[in-house]
């Protein structure tokens, strides 16, 4: 009966996963000190304090320099993933609530540390620029469909398109709240998340990875391996790197935040995050630990 639920319900299961993985101590990048970090051997000193306080792109930072400095950080986050493939490698794995597995946790932290690091780089706003654990839905919405590019799926694509679109018409960037959450790419966030929430099955997920990324022999168990990590986290570099968000040529000078038309639903994160809440209320994770401003 359990399991049928969270097949009849595969976004929310996904959501689950993706909140409780966010809590998780060093899963979470600090942006500015990223950048900082990143940056440092290529730029001069006014053009990192720009990239933070604005974007790469808006501080003139070129797609070709960026798409090195990201090779650089797959690169270093795929042998962190390698040397932590068993699933007590995140600090706080046994505070999870009992309905995600610890490899799953794992897995999602490891993809969202990815994520972070290439959103920034590729101009992207702040995901985690909230106090405390909470995640706000744009951030959500946001990452299910990085999650989904990663996977290869391309209502995924067409939707970080349109959110990048979106931005790329505002001087401040900031995460379309509306069209995320109650909007145009709502719809899609939802298809992405059912998508993978199906693959999270215990029964599926190993499979799904593997058939995902088209390896011969690639093998998913307790953790992530360095032949299905590596393409992924490269298929969402190549996605973000091609957008126009990412380019210096087409900053805006001035604007205003775009929000999507509201579209109805009868279910939006407000009560994703009403279940995690419950089911967390008993269980506390450490703090989240910024990221250490390495690569």
């Amino acid at each position: 009966m359990k399991q049928g639920k969270e097949i009849e319900h595969p976004e929310s299961r996904f959501f689950a996963v993706l909140l409780a993985a966010a809590k998780l101590p060093g899963v979470r990048i600090h942006r500015e000190s990223y950048l900082r970090s990143a940056l440092a051997r290529h730029c001069s000193e006014d053009e990192i304090r720009r990239a933070i306080e604005e974007t790469p792109a808006a501080a003139g930072i070129t797609v070709e320099l960026l798409d090195k400095v990201a090779k650089d950080s797959i690169r270093y986050e795929t042998a962190k993933v390698s040397a932590l493939s068993a699933a007590a490698g995140i600090p706080g794995i046994l505070a999870l609530p009992a309905t995600v597995p610890a490899d799953l946790a794992q897995y999602v932290g490891h993809m969202l540390r990815i994520s972070q690091k290439l959103a920034y780089l590729y101009s992207w706003p702040d995901l985690f620029s909230g106090e405390g654990d909470d995640v706000d839905d744009a951030t959500v919405g946001v990452l299910t469909l990085f999650f989904g590019v990663m996977f290869g799926t391309q209502s995924a694509n067409v939707a970080v398109g349109k959110v990048a679109g979106m931005m790329s018409k505002q001087v401040a960037k900031k995460l379309p709240q509306k069209a995320l959450t109650k909007g145009v790419i709502y719809p899609l966030v939802k298809k992405s998340a059912a998508y993978l929430g199906v693959q999270m099955t215990k029964q599926s997920f190993a499979k799904g990875v593997s058939k995902a990324i088209p390896v011969v022999g690639a093998v998913v168990s307790g953790g992530l391996t360095f032949a299905t990590y590596l393409p992924m986290a490269k298929r969402l570099k190549k996605h973000l790197a091609g957008l126009p968000l990412a380019d210096p040529s087409h900053q805006v000078m001035d604007g205003e935040v775009v929000d999507g038309e509201v579209v109805e639903d009868d279910e939006s994160f407000a009560s994703v995050h009403a279940e995690q809440h419950g089911a967390d209320t008993d269980t506390d994770t450490a703090a989240v630990k910024p990221e250490d401003a390495r690569s």
